[in-house]
Formats: structure tokens, sequence, C-alpha cells
């Protein structure tokens, strides 16, 4: 992804949940570092279509710059990119046409916020949802006896559907499904962890974490054939994830045994990692199991700028790993007692300490979508925009070929 343009931005991401609790896009936020650079659109786009192709999944832009929003407008994106336009702008009359036109072509709009005046009827029939945040909304919720905040529901969000943004938690996100979203922007995986409710299959959990002890303790192949057995829908995933693009092998693998001839011990454990990460049958885990493929992804795109193979994996189960704690309802210190980790991987995410821990803190700043974080954690990690925004774009794309 070699494109000038991502050293002159912060981008950050995070997922579009719908009422089924699926992830149905992603929403990448994208801020200029200098507010004044005249950044071409084009360059912006062709940087984003590697990832987003026009055949491919859905995107919401989220534009932190007004001159380079309209630019973007102005360049027809495509329809398969939905353009988020802040509701002080959409007020401004310089937009309509731009706005009609878009609309006109196919392209989905979204009014981020709430407008100071209402909005004409021709620019207010171009979005197809408004974006509130939690905090701002003010709809009445069903579960409770009061408004969500004071005051009634304005006249605009009457005539379009809305998107609650800024979820932190499952309790979030239920109340806002209650309030009648179409969709959630966020991350509800704030770490409150109720021990008194183990999820329900746990013994396919278990199942994975007995792999992954076995292919620790390099056990013999026989031995993990009949550990696989226990579970042929977990045999077939694994088989799936192996033959994915994002693996990038030249021949197909069609049994585990053929996987760890042609894989070694250490490679597989890694897929199995990746197992452990999605294995959950809770459907508010659907967002959990999202960011975790994508923190591992992420943390090893990054390791591949300085470090050797063995960071690299220990980086990807470091991040795959990271809401482990969350799937499990066990705090890690607890956890880790009964899945092999190496020691750099457990001082990350039990001591909140070593080598590794920056990379994370890293990732956990583009997940919060705030350019002051993000470049503070980019200078902790002497990183340059360029190879953390490449970073960022490989590993959403890589995240994607193994859905």
């Amino acid at each position: 992804m070699d494109h000038a343009i991502l050293g002159q931005l912060a981008l950050a991401y995070s997922p579009v949940i719908d009422r089924n609790r699926n992830v149905t896009a992603t929403r990448l936020s994208v801020f200029p570092l200098n507010s004044a650079a005249n950044l071409p659109p084009q360059d912006l786009l062709a940087a984003i279509a590697e990832t987003w192709p026009a055949d491919g999944a859905q995107l919401w832009l989220n534009i932190a710059n007004e001159q380079l929003l309209r630019d973007v407008l102005d360049a027809q994106p495509g329809t398969h990119i939905l353009i988020e336009m802040p509701a002080f702008l959409a007020s401004d009359t310089s937009f309509i046409d731009p706005l009609r036109t878009l609309h006109a072509n196919g392209s989905t709009l979204l009014l981020k916020g709430r407008p100071l005046q209402e909005l004409p009827r021709e620019v207010l029939e171009c979005f197809k949802y408004a974006i509130i945040d939690f905090e701002d909304d003010r709809r009445y919720d069903p579960a409770s006896s009061t408004p969500a905040a004071n005051g009634a529901t304005e006249g605009f969000i009457r005539n379009i559907g809305h998107v609650q943004a800024g979820i932190h938690n499952v309790s979030d996100m239920e109340t806002s499904f209650r309030r009648g979203a179409a969709a959630v922007l966020g991350w509800p995986i704030d770490n409150i962890i109720d021990e008194s409710a183990r999820p329900a299959d746990q013994p396919q959990l278990q199942v994975i974490v007995h792999l992954i002890d076995q292919v620790h303790k390099e056990a013999e192949i026989e031995d993990l054939e009949n550990t696989l057995k226990r579970d042929p829908a977990l045999a077939y995933k694994l088989m799936r994830y192996i033959n994915s693009p994002a693996f990038g092998l030249s021949v197909e693998i069609n049994s585990f045994r053929h996987a760890i001839m042609i894989l070694g011990y250490q490679r597989l454990k890694r897929w199995l990692a990746l197992l452990l990460a999605t294995a959950s049958k809770d459907p508010n885990m659907r967002p959990v199991m999202f960011a975790a493929v994508r923190r591992g992804l992420l943390m090893e795109e990054l390791g591949k700028l300085s470090g050797d193979d063995e960071q690299r994996s220990e980086l990807f189960i470091c991040g795959v790993f990271s809401l482990l704690d969350r799937m499990f309802r066990q705090p890690f210190s607890e956890l880790l007692k009964t899945i092999p980790v190496p020691e750099r991987v457990y001082q990350a995410l039990v001591d909140h300490s070593g080598p590794y821990e920056p990379y994370f803190n890293l990732v956990k700043a583009v997940e919060g979508s705030i350019m002051f974080d993000i470049k503070e954690a980019a200078d902790n990690m002497m990183m340059t925009f360029t190879d953390i925004n490449g970073a960022i774009l490989r590993a959403l794309k890589n995240a994607s070929q193994l859905e």
C-alpha cells in the first residue's frame, strides 16, 4: 500500500453493528494531520480501494476535515462507500448541490449529529440515517419510565432512521436497539466481566484450548487428530481458515495431518488462536470477535515493520487473545493458567507491561478514534503514519478475506 497520502493522515476504524449483532460494515475515520493541507481526494479513495473495492464490503467514511470532505463528495466515491456528513455542514447551502448529486447517483449519505436548524426537505431526503451519539440521544427508552434524556425527539429525526454512536458496552448496545436504532457504532467490549454468566458453548472452547496446549507441547499428530474429531464443525472451520486467501498458501490443505505437515506446530498454533477468539455462539460476542481478529492482524502487521518471525507470531496471538477474558468471563490472571501463551504475551495481557504493551496501546488508540491518542501512541512507538496506516489497511483487508 504505497500511497503518499497515508503519511498525511491518521486512520481509525470501528464496526457497524446491526440489530442481529452482526457486523455489516466498517466505519473508517480519516483525520488529516495538517488541517490546512490540500489533500487530493482521489489519492485517498485509491488507498481505500485496495481494502474496499467497489464490489466488496460496505464502508462508512467519516472524514474529519471540511475541505477534504467537500472534495471527496465532488469526486463521486462510489455507492459502496457511505459518506458521513456533519449536521452543521448539511445546513450549509453550498453543500446542497453536491449532496443531491450524490443521492441521485445512488450513494447513501449519513447525517452525523443534530442540525442547529431544520434542514430543507430536499437536503433531508438525501440521508438514510442520522447518527446520534448515545449520550446525546433523547429518545424514549421502552425499558424506562422516562425519556433517555431531557426533551422529546427533534422533528427531523422522525423523518429518517437513526444509528447510535459512542457504544462502549453491551448494555448501551441493547438500550440503543430498544430505542429503535437501526445499527450502532462503537466497541461494546468494555472490560466488565460477569463471572456468574459463563459462556454456554464452554465445551467447544475447551476443545480448542486443549488443542492449543497439545500443539504447544508438540504432541503426536494422532493425539491432535483424536482431539479434533470431538468437534467436526471445528475441524471444518480450521480447514476453511487455513485455506483462506489471507493465509497465502499455494496448495490446498485437505486434512489436519496435512496442515501440520505443511504449516508446522508454531504456525498451526496461530490459527488455533484465531479459532478460539471466534468460537463463541453468543450473538453479543460477535463485535468482540470482530475486534479480536483485527487486533491480532493489526499487531502482526505492525510487528512486520521491525520484528522477527517469532515476534510477529506472538504479536498476532497477543491481539487475538486480548479479548478472551470477555469471551470466557474470567480475568486473564486465571484464564491464562489453562491457555499457554509466550511470556511477552502474558506480560501485556496480565501485567500491562513488557515489549508488546506499546503495540497494544496503539491498537486501542486506533479503535478509540481520537486523533490525539493515536498520535501519542504513534510517537511512543516511533512509527510513521505511512507505516501505521498501511498496516491498518492491510490488516482490515486480510480480516475481510477470512470472513
